[in-house]
């Protein structure tokens, strides 16, 4: 019987495990990916969004994060109004707009 069953052996030796430096190496790669891919490029836009949206005048055509166009027709510190139609106004925060569009961009629409 006993080839249907393997026989226990003791064990032989330590396995091989890896050292602490080893370790540290690897963990220091994982950061450094983790900074080029994700870290990064989110600050970066971020940085851009935070410029674009200081730089906000009367005038400008945007669009909101909500996908609403309009034309901004007045600049508060935190809110701007915005022209969305003829005679009809929105306020909206600063921070919700994803872009602006060139001008005569809203004519075209």
């Amino acid at each position: 019987m006993d080839f249907l069953i393997s026989a226990a052996h003791a064990q032989e030796g330590q396995a091989a495990g890896g050292g602490l430096i080893e370790f540290l190496i690897m963990i220091v790669i994982f950061f450094a990916i983790m900074y080029f891919l994700i870290i990064r490029p989110q600050s970066k836009r971020a940085k851009e969004h935070r410029s674009m949206v200081e730089s906000l005048s009367k005038g400008d055509e945007i669009v909101t994060n909500g996908g609403m166009a309009g034309k901004i027709t007045e600049v508060g510190e935190n809110f701007i109004h915005v022209d969305v139609a003829d005679g009809v106004n929105v306020v909206v925060q600063k921070q919700s707009v994803q872009s602006v569009m060139p001008k005569g961009s809203l004519k075209d629409l």
